[in-house]
């Protein structure tokens, strides 16, 4: 190992060393499950804004996307990042309010799963007892993602064990989710924002310097067919350039359709202080998002002229940031230094989505499965220590499935994104806007939305051409489809029910 490498070493072990420590000092302010779980609804416009987006762009904002934008060119990047700032915006404009008023209405819900049962008078707990399903189902993996994301980052700059790196960075993430609950991670995220979009400026302004300036980046983009189209892509198998449909750009722009069903962003804007400081995070936020997004993608493209060649396949090319910034720490003791914090920005997105996670599963299990179905007279200090032990549980199983170094960080946070947004989205929709929505019409909306992924995914999509979209469209449709034919099947909500949904829905205050 270099001098440089220690240098960078020494930033990132620092970075890591501040998270714990904020993780301590937060214990103290977590001290019943509103707190430990939302933050006793007490967050500034800043840290709801920045904690959203950076819990939302893991590390595949680093390393999955211009990895993606580095093989194939602007098309799948492209319309996937349009999407997805789309997504960002109109979630922050239709939904945070009306769900922060509405979790309070609805017996000042604290997780998802509690609004879904309280927003329909669930008696038997059905809706609650599915979504705490679902979070587990999707977040297994996704936190299992963000664990081989450090995992690769060490491996290939330090040479350090994949394993044992990947295993260091989970402990790290679940120490201080586990001591300080919400807040910690709340404020722990609002840093990583920041570095994150930090780090993404610097190497995107050094890789275009390395490769020699604006000009060299786009005649080496031309010179691959398709690379800078939207309508074509380029194979990098074949050296040429294939067609990309209306349908599949389509399918990636659904991306967008994600983010009304993300639990973890969802939480940001159940927890800020006063809904009507919403309109503050959504400019943060939508500022943050369309600058972060565009950033990774022109590194891809830059990726390619700096290093053309270098990687042939999704998971080499994930590490084209990470091999950008090695570039820029091999100059001398101050850019090791530099690079260092460069690459805790990857440590910063994946710990600020992968400490949410954890949460967010962690809570589904000890308050919505131990407290709200088994132990319904648990008190507020059983159902944290339960919530602790279910984040370690958790993370040991992620770590497990994270053992793998060669899958795709894309592609395991696309199906998990996928999963949310077509089991949760359309019902947050529906019970935020749609006062006929019954119980039974959400249970068919989130069973057959979760559903239908793994049928899209694993059965149809193989079969190509126009079935081979992202299954989060078809999901979505058909788990809004099964909201609205059921709920027009069943009985008419209660008197009781309609109210609060006006009481949501009005100007009137509610806190």
């Amino acid at each position: 190992m270099t001098t440089e490498h220690i240098f960078m070493l020494v930033a990132m072990a620092l970075y890591m060393a501040l998270v714990l420590i904020i993780g301590i000092l937060y214990a103290r302010k977590s001290k019943t499950t509103g707190e430990f779980y939302l933050g006793g609804r007490g967050l500034s416009p800043l840290v709801t804004a920045m904690s959203a987006e950076a819990s939302d762009m893991s590390s595949w904002l680093l390393m999955g996307l211009p990895g993606l934008a580095y093989l194939t060119g602007l098309a799948d990047a492209g319309w996937t990042a349009i999407g997805l700032a789309v997504g960002t915006y109109v979630n922050w404009l239709i939904v945070a309010k009306r769900l922060r008023r509405y979790t309070v209405v609805a017996k000042n819900s604290i997780t998802i799963p509690d609004f879904f049962s309280n927003r329909f008078h669930d008696k038997h707990k059905v809706l609650m007892s599915i979504s705490a399903i679902v979070i587990l189902v999707f977040f297994v993996p996704y936190t299992a993602s963000g664990f081989a994301a450090c995992g690769r980052l060490f491996q290939s700059i330090f040479g350090i064990n994949y394993t044992a790196a990947m295993l260091i960075s989970a402990l790290v993430i679940v120490l201080y989710t586990a001591i300080g609950g919400f807040l910690a991670e709340s404020t722990t995220d609002t840093i990583q924002g920041f570095l994150m979009s930090g780090a993404l400026v610097v190497v995107l302004v050094f890789g275009v310097v390395s490769a020699g300036g604006v000009g060299a980046v786009i005649d080496n983009a031309q010179s691959m067919p398709g690379f800078l189209s939207m309508i074509q892509t380029y194979n990098p198998a074949s050296g040429g350039a294939e067609p990309y449909g209306a349908l599949k750009a389509f399918s990636m722009i659904a991306w967008g359709l994600g983010y009304f069903g993300m639990p973890h962003v969802l939480l940001r804007f159940m927890a800020i202080r006063d809904p009507h400081e919403l309109k503050t995070s959504r400019r943060i936020a939508t500022v943050w998002v369309l600058i972060s997004l565009g950033a990774a993608v022109v590194i891809g493209i830059v990726g390619s002229a700096m290093l053309p060649g270098e990687f042939t396949t999704s998971a080499e090319a994930e590490t084209i940031f990470i091999k950008i910034a090695e570039v820029l720490g091999s100059n001398g003791v101050v850019t090791a230094l530099i690079a260092g914090v460069i690459l805790a920005g990857i440590l910063a997105a994946t710990m600020s989505t992968s400490d949410s996670q954890l949460l967010v599963a962690s809570s589904s299990v000890s308050q919505n499965f131990v407290k709200g179905l088994i132990y319904k007279k648990a008190s507020d200090k059983t159902v944290m220590w339960i919530s602790r032990i279910t984040i370690i549980v958790i993370a040991v199983i992620g770590a497990l499935i994270a053992l793998d170094p060669t899958s795709s960080i894309f592609d395991i946070v696309s199906f998990a994104w996928a999963g949310f947004g077509a089991a949760f989205g359309p019902v947050i929709l529906f019970s935020l806007f749609w006062k006929r929505t019954t119980l039974w019409g959400a249970f068919a909306g989130m069973f057959a939305g979760g559903v239908m992924v793994f049928v899209w995914k694993f059965l149809i999509s193989p079969l190509g051409g126009i079935w081979g979209i992202y299954e989060l469209l078809p999901a979505f449709l058909v788990a809004c489809a099964a909201i609205l034919v059921v709920s027009l099947l069943d009985k008419k909500p209660s008197k009781e029910i309609e109210e609060e949904f006006e009481l949501a829905a009005s100007n009137q205050p509610v806190e």
